[in-house]
């Protein structure tokens, strides 16, 4: 049975990704996620390596955390997926949705490897995706928001039916995609189907920089 890896930010469509993946019968072995060389955070994210790695234990899936910047990106890209052909894989999962200049990106990488690109949530809906999503039993929370749209208090928010319907009025007027696809927000997956146990978030903080609110998780606990 071939095998494959789930490209990982921690956020609502990559997990969803990997998950449609799953349940179209893919043998999704690893998990792969970037950390910025310079802040040990996740590269769009903001989110602490740590924590990232912790989705990966409640999930029972072990993880390579590439450390990377963005002069970097590409060439530590295809060093990882250099590393997970040599442990047997011969696709990449990855979230993207309706970008195609991301698309041809990751076609292209994905290409001179030699790995199959696999984009399970391509041209979907963006907002029946996040109702498919929440439908499925997953649970997330707002991590990062573009100033120029959201403000403080969208960090934290649990991504739900209410925070689905604002989106997609927000979209309308603010011409943004409902799903962040373009970095208006990011997510963190808290729980889940394929999650063996909860992630608790016990104790945060704003943290505003680079015209960008996030919420700086400081304490958090497994089950």
């Amino acid at each position: 049975m071939m095998e494959y890896a789930a490209s990982w930010s921690g956020g609502k469509d990559s997990c969803f990704a990997y998950w449609k993946a799953v349940s179209l019968g893919l043998k999704v072995s690893y998990l792969l996620n970037f950390i910025n060389e310079d802040s040990a955070r996740a590269m769009s994210h903001g989110l602490d390596h740590k924590l990232i790695a912790l989705q990966a234990q409640a999930m029972g899936l072990p993880i390579i955390q590439q450390r990377v910047t963005w002069d970097t990106y590409e060439a530590g890209f295809k060093a990882a997926l250099e590393e997970l052909k040599l442990k047997g894989v011969t696709g990449l999962v990855t979230g993207d949705i309706h970008l195609q200049e991301h698309k041809d990106w990751i076609d292209r990488v994905c290409g001179e490897i030699g790995v199959e690109a696999i984009l399970p949530l391509w041209q979907m809906d963006t907002s029946q995706l996040l109702t498919d999503f929440i439908d499925a039993g997953f649970k997330a929370t707002v991590v990062s928001v573009k100033a120029e749209f959201f403000g403080e208090e969208w960090l934290g928010r649990q991504v739900d039916g209410k925070l689905t319907a604002e989106l997609s009025q927000l979209a309308k007027r603010l011409n943004i995609d409902p799903c962040g696809e373009a970095g208006e927000l990011h997510t963190f997956v808290y729980d889940g189907p394929p999650f063996k146990k909860a992630i608790e978030i016990i104790n945060s903080a704003p943290v505003f920089r680079d015209d960008r609110w996030f919420l700086d998780i400081l304490e958090y606990s497994l089950g």
